[in-house]
């Protein structure tokens, strides 16, 4: 993602942070959650890796899990702090830098935002932090469009899209792969592409 569309991404969150958490904050993804924590170790290190209103990082903290969460939107940040009772650390995907950090990485609604070509070095710096096997759940809206989309930049993906990006990248195994409609109000027509990688 260019540093514009990046920069015209945040400032809707950051516009938008209120009514985001109000929609996103309480909802009930125990399902998915659980099938994540399923793959990990008990008091497991997470990194949730685009943590929005924060509402992952409390329920993994309230399962004894060691939480570390980080946002690029500077307000959604705070949100999440309060919520969660946690510094929430201000960063862009772009700038995670370490090695053999996580058991998982949580990636919900979030690493969509980039680029197809800011993706794959993500993807590759998400290997890097994660410990030997380590975990990743990732979701993104499902399809083939990549472009701006309602104030945000958006790759969407389908089975063989992401299955083509992850072969060229070789650095994980799909253990899991599912599709979900949204869990929001009057928003069940839109799917999801859920999927669940180890580390090769």
């Amino acid at each position: 993602m260019n540093s514009i569309t990046t920069t015209q991404t945040l400032e809707y969150y950051n516009k938008n942070a209120a009514a985001f958490t109000a929609a996103t904050q309480t909802l009930e993804f125990y399902e998915t959650q659980n099938t994540f924590l399923a793959y990990l170790p008990p008091q497991a290190s997470i990194l949730d890796f685009g943590c929005g209103a924060g509402r992952d990082t409390k329920y993994f903290l309230e399962h004894g899990c060691q939480v570390t969460a980080i946002d690029g939107s500077s307000e959604l940040c705070r949100m999440a702090s309060e919520y969660t009772g946690i510094p929430v650390k201000q960063m862009l995907f772009q700038d995670l830098d370490c090695q053999n950090c996580y058991d998982g990485v949580w990636a919900c609604s979030s690493i969509q935002h980039l680029s197809s070509e800011e993706l794959k070095t993500v993807l590759i710096k998400m290997a890097a932090a994660l410990k030997t096997d380590g975990i990743v759940y990732a979701s993104f809206k499902y399809g083939s469009y990549e472009g701006m989309r309602n104030g945000r930049y958006f790759t969407d993906m389908n089975e063989q899209r992401i299955k083509e990006l992850l072969q060229e990248l070789n650095v994980f195994m799909i253990c899991r792969m599912w599709m979900t409609s949204d869990i929001r109000p009057a928003r069940g027509e839109e799917k999801w592409l859920n999927l669940i990688l180890q580390k090769k």
